[in-house]
């Protein structure tokens, strides 16, 4: 009984490790998950008191359980099936790519990811990068949003921003639910995203079986009472101008929708500006057929120097904020109001009718956008600029028909994002950041367009909407 007995180091290594994994699946892991969960839990129940649109339970429901219900969803089944057929295809292989699809497409909301960190983010990056300034064209309807309906922010693309910037500034209504392009398909980046409560969209495929899992994804999302944020122009505008809308999620949204029957579901547009688009140049390019694409290594290269460019200005306390980052609120629209003045039900007409009363009400929602879209100070001198004058312009001169412009929109009902106090200062500002850009040329006291950026002055100019339009609401400043 006292005899010491050997044993290979490496049968003691294994049993080493062996003992480590099982207190760490059955002790620590176990304890870990349930602090989490009393956390996440905690959170949860803070937020559903604040929240003007609570987190929906279908939210909170197990990805792998949203999984196996998209998967043997009837109308994915029946899809399966065809495709199976159409592609010669035994139906498990067929099956499984349909699974593949859902894995990549659900997400794995978490409240404290979101509202912890995702929101401190948010907001951190917002203000660190640009003054930001908010508003509501109709405050008062947007509180009397029915608290059950699926409510939908419809927001003009300018910027990779963008999320950021309206994931923000929404989250005293509720958590925004976006479509992720597979740019951001990257570790660790996509598991952060799908944390947000974001799903990832393959704009360009035109597989059936993969659309039909899309499809019936934002359908149930939409259903189940999500909110959701969708760019109704599928990407980044290139000219400054609002794009002809892409009508496929949206499309998705309604195609059950019965007015008599179905959860509400309410649009409200939302409309963002920027003083400065960080990848301005970039988007410009892109409209030139003539110029040679560009590697990975240089587009690496060129956001890496970017970066360091400004964090050095930022060690010498000589960095500056993008200027103003604006986003304006609109009136809500109700599908259920709209359905019933426009005596239809989308649930109840074929495809092709569908499709035009879908791109009907997109083209409404953009109008309303349009009118919507704030000015600040960069866009209203680029307007100002945009006119021909080949004499130049004498600082007299601009700062009259800057502050005649922005009198104007504001008079129409339009945000200016132009401070009455700092009136001045603010156009100096502006002024000053076209100068440093080398946008702006000063000779013998006369500011001349710079020929090679011509393009980015009427880029910013068309941001802006038309002067003297019907307003869509009341003077806001």
């Amino acid at each position: 009984m006292t005899h010491e007995i050997a044993l290979p180091l490496w049968l003691v290594v294994i049993m080493v490790l062996v003992t480590a994994w099982a207190v760490w699946a059955r002790l620590l892991i176990p304890s870990t998950r349930w602090m989490l969960r009393k956390r996440v839990n905690k959170v949860i129940d803070e937020l559903n008191t604040r929240l003007n649109i609570s987190i929906r339970p279908f939210q909170l429901t197990k990805r792998q359980v949203l999984i196996d219900r998209l998967v043997y969803d009837a109308k994915v089944m029946e899809a399966i099936v065809h495709y199976a057929r159409d592609h010669n295809l035994p139906r498990e292989v067929a099956q499984s790519e349909a699974l593949r699809f859902a894995q990549e497409i659900v997400p794995s909301f978490n409240a404290y990811v979101y509202f912890r960190l995702g929101y401190w983010l948010a907001r951190r990056v917002a203000r660190l990068l640009y003054r930001v300034r908010g508003g509501f064209a109709d405050e008062a309807r947007l509180g009397e949003i029915d608290p059950e309906a699926a409510v939908v922010f419809v927001i003009n693309h300018r910027s990779n921003m963008d999320y950021i910037l309206v994931a923000f500034l929404a989250a005293e209504q509720s958590a925004l639910s976006y479509a992720v392009g597979e740019w951001a398909r990257i570790w660790p980046l996509q598991q952060l995203i799908r944390a947000m409560g974001a799903y990832f969209v393959r704009r360009t495929s035109n597989n059936p079986l993969y659309r039909r899992v899309l499809e019936r994804y934002v359908y149930m999302a939409t259903s189940e009472g999500v909110c959701q944020a969708v760019f109704p122009e599928g990407g980044l505008s290139r000219d400054g101008k609002l794009r002809q809308p892409k009508l496929g999620i949206l499309d998705y949204m309604l195609r059950g929708f019965d007015p008599a029957q179905t959860r509400d579901v309410v649009f409200v547009p939302v409309a963002i500006n920027y003083d400065r688009v960080l990848e301005d140049r970039t988007l410009i390019r892109t409209l030139d057929p003539s110029a040679p694409p560009r590697s990975h290594w240089f587009v690496i290269r060129t956001m890496l120097g970017f970066i360091g460019r400004n964090v050095g200005l930022m060690l010498r306390n000589r960095w500056q904020r993008f200027g103003y980052a604006a986003v304006d609120f609109g009136r809500p629209l109700s599908m259920r109001e709209y359905c019933r003045a426009q005596q239809l039900s989308f649930a109840r007409l074929e495809q092709e009718q569908r499709f035009v009363a879908v791109e009907n009400l997109a083209q409404q929602l953009l109008r309303q956008i349009e009118q919507l879209i704030p000015a600040v100070p960069i866009p209203l001198l680029c307007r100002v600029l945009n006119q021909a004058n080949a004499e130049g312009w004498s600082e007299a001169d601009l700062k009259q028909r800057f502050y005649a412009l922005a009198d104007q929109l504001l008079a129409d009902g339009r945000m200016v994002v132009l401070p009455t106090t700092t009136r001045e200062h603010t156009f100096n500002n502006a002024l000053h950041m076209l100068k440093l850009r080398h946008v702006l040329e000063e000779k013998a006291g006369r500011y001349f367009v710079n020929p090679a950026d011509q393009d980015l002055i009427r880029y910013y100019a068309h941001s802006l909407p038309n002067a003297s339009c019907t307003p869509c609401s009341g003077e806001r400043g």
